[in-house]
């Protein structure tokens, strides 16, 4: 298993790092042979953070983050949560085949609205550009890929990721579907198949 630690608005120690890799080690136990391990701990605000996230053999991705006031205590709660995700769904990840279709990539933008008004004159604006663009921006971007699925295995992959929403290839058409949750508890389902 590939294990890597990064540290950010913290000082990196040894202790901290073979801490987190004794913990994250401990996966193996449900999984011999996972794949990838980051763990990712940083300072917020006097507050410890500890996000991990493994990948295992068959495609899936385990993530599991916690703040606390320790930063031991927060690897332990953030794994802790990504064992109990384990647990719920160990029958179906160990049976999982990854679904064939094409995995086709596509970019998310976390854009700022710029809310500030200005005492300036304002610039002309191109014929092009809408005022809408002028006033936020694109302060992070990723690439990512749609893997191929089905919907039951995108819920899973959600709750496993503990994500808002999901882009996947719905293996049963081919066609792009976002899974997300939604307030009442339930999941919804945008399927770009249907009209």
């Amino acid at each position: 298993m590939k294990f890597s630690v990064t540290f950010r608005k913290m000082d990196p120690t040894d202790a901290i790092k073979q801490y987190a890799e004794e913990k994250v080690k401990k996966i193996k136990r449900f999984f011999p042979d996972p794949i990838n391990a980051n763990v990712v701990l940083a300072l917020e605000r006097y507050q410890h953070r500890a996000d991990v996230t493994i990948t295992l053999h068959n495609g899936l991705v385990l993530k599991g983050s916690n703040i606390s006031d320790d930063m031991y205590s927060s690897i332990d709660l953030a794994m802790t949560k990504i064992e109990k995700q384990v647990r719920r769904y160990k029958d179906k990840i160990r049976s999982h085949k990854p679904a064939t279709g094409p995995q086709i990539p596509f970019r998310v933008d976390v854009i700022e609205e710029d809310l500030e008004t200005h005492a300036a004159p304002e610039p002309e604006i191109p014929e092009r550009e809408t005022a809408a663009e002028l006033m936020s921006k694109v302060i992070r971007s990723d690439e990512h890929t749609a893997q191929p699925m089905s919907v039951e295995e995108a819920v899973m992959q959600l709750n496993l990721m503990n994500n808002a929403f999901l882009v996947f290839t719905n293996s049963a058409n081919q066609a792009i579907n976002v899974i997300y949750r939604r307030n009442d508890g339930n999941y919804g389902l945008i399927d770009t198949a249907h009209p």
